[in-house]
C-alpha cells in the first residue's frame, strides 16, 4: 500500500498573513481589490499554519457567463482550504472589511462555544473593520468546513472547506487526496430569493406542472395530489431554474479535472457546503468506497451511488480506470449537475451523462405508508437492555405500524376519499408540539426512514449508499445506556413558508433552549411532518446513529437527514459545555425559523465561560 500523497498548493501559507493586523496586509488581503466590485476568482487556494488569516470581502461573481454579488474569503469562491493538523494548536483571525456584520462557523469542528461563531448564540458577531481570533486545539482528525451564520451571506460565497491530518498513520490510504466542494451559484441576492419563496414556495420549481405527459402519474393520481393541494414534483425549494452547480467554485462547462494515474488509488473528500441542495454522487462505470462520513472513519462501504445533503460529508476512494471518467454531482430534483473529470492527462475527458428524469413524492413521503423503504425501525436490531427504560416516555414514542409497502409501490387510491382525508390531525402529534398555523402537515405514520437511499434513488439498478451501511471503524467511547428519551417534530407550513421544531419558530427574546445536562446520555427521535427532507445539524457535538449497527459501532455524525414523513433516531453524550446552535442546514428554512439553542449546563466544578463581548 502506498503512502498518502497530498495535491496541494501553499500560496497562503501563515508566512505571508501572519502579521493578523488589516494594515500590515497586501491590498487584496484586506479585501480592496472586490471590496467595490472587483472580480471575484473561482476556485480556493491553501491557508496553513499555526496562525491562519481569513479576509471577507464583496465584489461581483462570474460563472459561465452569469454575473452577480458576492462575499469572498481571501478573494475567491469558495474561500481557502484551511488544513489542519490533529494534535497542534491554530490561531484563526477572521478581518471583516464587509460593511455589514459577518461571521465564521467551523463546521464540525469540537472547540469551545463561544468560538463556535454563531451570533447571537455563542457571540456578537464581527462588526464591520474589525477583526475576531479563534485559538484553540485541533481534537480530530477528518473532513469538515466553515462558513458564515450571518445574514444568508453563505449562499452568497462565504463558504471553504478543512481538512485536518491525524496526528498518526492515516487508517485511509491513498496515492492522491483531493477534495470536491459542492455548491451553488446564482445572479439573484440572497434576500431576493427569500422574499421569493415567502411570497410563492413554489417560485423556483420549474417542474411543477404535473398534467403533462412527462410525468408517470395517473388521472387518478393528478386529482389526489390536486385536491390536497401539493405537488408531487416539490422535491428542492430552489433548483437549477436559478442555480448553477459548482464543483470547487466551478460551473459544469468550466472543466475541472483531478489527475490520476492508472492504477492509483484516489480519495476525494466530498463536502456539500450548498444552501438548499442535496446532490446525488456517482462515477459512471466505478465503484467508490466510502471511507468516511462527517470526518470520522467507518468500515468501507462499495456503493455506485450516494446521495449527500447539506452541511454533509463523506470521504470516498476510487481507481479510477481508462483516459478518464466524470464525477456527477446531480441535483436531487434533477435541475442540474456539478460535473468533475478524473483525467489521466489534462483534457482527457468521458462522456457526461444525461440529466435522469425528475423523482416524484410517494406515499411515504406523506408519512401515510406503513413501511418504508428499509422498512420501519428494527426492534429486532435494538440493544434494549442498555436503554434505561424506567426514565423514558413511553407516551412520546411513536412505533411502527407492520409494513404493507415499500415505499415506491404505488398505493391503491381507489375507495379512499383523498378530500376528506386529514393530512393535518394535529391529535397526533405530543403535547410538546405547539399547535398554529406554523403546521399544514402531520405525518399519518411517521416510521424510521434511515434504511432510505434519499428521494428518487429507491429503484435505480444498483448499489446506493444509506445509513444503515454505515458501520463506525473504531469503537465509540461511551457505551452508557441513554437515561432518557426525547422526541422532536420537524414541523412547517409550505405554502406560508414557515419552518419550525415542534411547532415554535424560533425567536432569540423568547425561545427556552433544549437543555441537557452535561454529560447525559440521551436518545433522541426526530419526526419529519413535512414532506421535505431536512439535513439537522447540532453544533459542538457528534452524536450516534440507531442504524442497527452494534451499540459500539454506531456511526458518529453531526448532520443527520431526516426524510419526508418519517424518522431517525440518535444517541448523543452531551459532553461539551455552553450554548449549541442546533438547525435544519436549508439555509433557507433556517432563516424561517428552524433553529433552536442547545444548552449543556456545566459541570459544578467547573468554572463559568464568559461570552464574547460580555463586561
Amino acid at each position: 500500500m502506498s503512502d498518502l500523497i497530498l495535491s496541494r498548493r501553499r500560496l497562503l501559507g501563515a508566512g505571508l498573513l501572519g502579521a493578523g493586523m488589516l494594515g500590515t496586509m497586501p491590498a487584496w488581503a484586506r479585501g480592496a481589490s472586490i471590496h467595490h466590485g472587483g472580480a471575484i476568482r473561482s476556485g480556493f487556494d491553501e491557508v496553513s499554519g499555526a496562525s491562519i488569516d481569513l479576509t471577507v470581502g464583496e465584489g461581483m461573481h462570474t460563472v459561465q457567463g452569469w454575473r452577480g454579488h458576492a462575499i469572498a474569503v481571501n478573494g475567491s469562491v469558495p474561500g481557502p482550504l484551511v488544513r489542519l493538523k490533529e494534535g497542534t494548536t491554530v490561531r484563526l483571525n477572521v478581518h471583516n472589511t464587509l460593511d455589514e456584520d459577518t461571521s465564521i462557523h467551523w463546521h464540525g469542528l469540537l472547540l469551545p462555544f463561544h468560538l463556535d461563531g454563531v451570533p447571537g448564540v455563542s457571540f456578537p458577531g464581527i462588526a464591520p473593520g474589525q477583526s475576531f481570533t479563534a485559538e484553540f486545539p485541533v481534537r480530530q482528525a477528518g473532513t469538515y468546513w466553515w462558513h458564515s451564520h450571518s445574514n444568508l451571506q453563505e449562499q452568497a460565497g462565504h463558504y471553504g472547506p478543512i481538512v485536518i491530518d491525524p496526528a498518526g498513520p492515516d487508517p485511509v490510504q491513498a496515492d492522491r487526496d483531493y477534495v470536491l466542494l459542492l455548491s451553488e451559484f446564482t445572479p439573484l441576492h440572497p434576500h431576493t430569493i427569500m422574499d421569493k419563496l415567502k411570497k410563492g414556495e413554489g417560485y423556483f420549481n420549474h417542474q411543477q406542472n404535473t398534467w403533462t405527459d412527462d410525468y408517470p402519474l395517473s388521472g387518478e393520481d393528478r386529482r389526489m395530489w390536486a385536491r390536497m393541494r401539493m405537488m408531487a414534483t416539490d422535491i428542492l425549494d430552489v433548483t437549477g431554474s436559478t442555480y448553477t452547480y459548482l464543483a470547487n467554485g466551478h460551473g459544469p462547462e468550466e472543466g475541472l479535472e483531478y489527475l490520476f494515474n492508472p492504477g492509483e488509488r484516489v480519495r476525494i473528500r466530498v463536502i456539500n457546503g450548498s444552501a438548499m441542495s442535496f446532490f446525488n454522487i456517482r462515477i459512471p462505470g466505478a465503484t467508490m468506497y466510502v471511507v468516511a462520513a462527517d470526518g470520522l472513519n467507518v468500515r468501507p462501504v462499495p456503493v455506485q451511488e450516494f446521495q449527500i445533503g447539506t452541511a454533509e460529508t463523506y470521504d470516498i476512494v476510487v481507481e479510477p480506470t481508462g483516459e478518464a471518467m466524470t464525477i456527477v454531482a446531480e441535483a436531487m430534483d434533477r435541475s442540474g449537475m456539478a460535473v468533475a473529470t478524473l483525467a489521466s492527462r489534462p483534457g482527457a475527458r468521458a462522456p457526461v451523462p444525461a440529466l435522469r428524469d425528475p423523482p416524484l413524492l410517494t406515499m411515504a413521503d406523506m408519512g401515510m405508508n406503513h413501511g418504508a423503504h428499509g422498512g420501519g425501525m428494527d426492534h429486532g436490531s435494538m440493544d434494549h437492555s442498555s436503554m434505561d427504560h424506567s426514565a423514558m416516555d413511553h407516551s412520546a414514542m411513536g412505533h411502527a405500524m407492520p409494513a404493507q409497502t415499500s415505499a415506491t409501490e404505488p398505493m391503491d387510491m381507489s375507495g379512499m376519499d383523498m378530500g376528506s382525508m386529514n393530512m393535518r390531525d394535529t391529535s397526533k402529534l405530543p403535547p410538546t408540539v405547539k399547535i398554529g398555523p406554523g403546521i399544514d402537515m402531520v405525518s399519518m405514520n411517521p416510521v424510521d426512514r434511515m434504511g432510505d437511499p434519499g428521494l428518487g434513488l429507491d429503484d435505480v439498478p444498483h448499489k446506493v449508499l444509506t445509513y444503515k451501511d454505515l458501520v463506525a471503524l473504531e469503537p465509540n467511547d461511551d457505551l452508557r445506556r441513554p437515561s432518557r428519551q426525547m422526541e422532536i417534530h420537524l414541523t412547517g407550513n409550505m405554502e406560508r413558508y414557515m419552518w419550525s421544531f415542534d411547532g415554535k419558530k424560533f425567536t432569540a427574546v423568547s425561545d427556552d433552549p433544549i437543555r441537557f445536562a452535561y454529560n447525559e446520555r440521551v436518545r433522541v427521535k426526530l419526526v419529519n411532518d413535512t414532506m421535505m427532507a431536512h439535513p439537522i445539524h447540532l453544533h459542538g457535538h457528534f452524536f450516534e446513529l440507531v442504524n442497527g449497527a452494534p451499540a459500539d459501532r454506531q456511526p458518529q455524525k453531526h448532520t443527520v437527514i431526516v426524510q419526508p414523513g418519517g424518522s431517525a433516531t440518535f444517541d448523543l453524550t452531551a459532553d461539551e459545555q455552553g450554548d449549541w446552535a442546533f438547525h435544519c442546514h436549508l439555509l433557507y428554512h433556517m432563516h424561517s425559523g428552524m433553529f433552536q439553542i442547545v444548552t449543556v449546563a456545566k459541570p459544578p466544578s467547573a468554572p463559568d465561560v464568559k461570552r464574547v463581548g460580555e463586561d
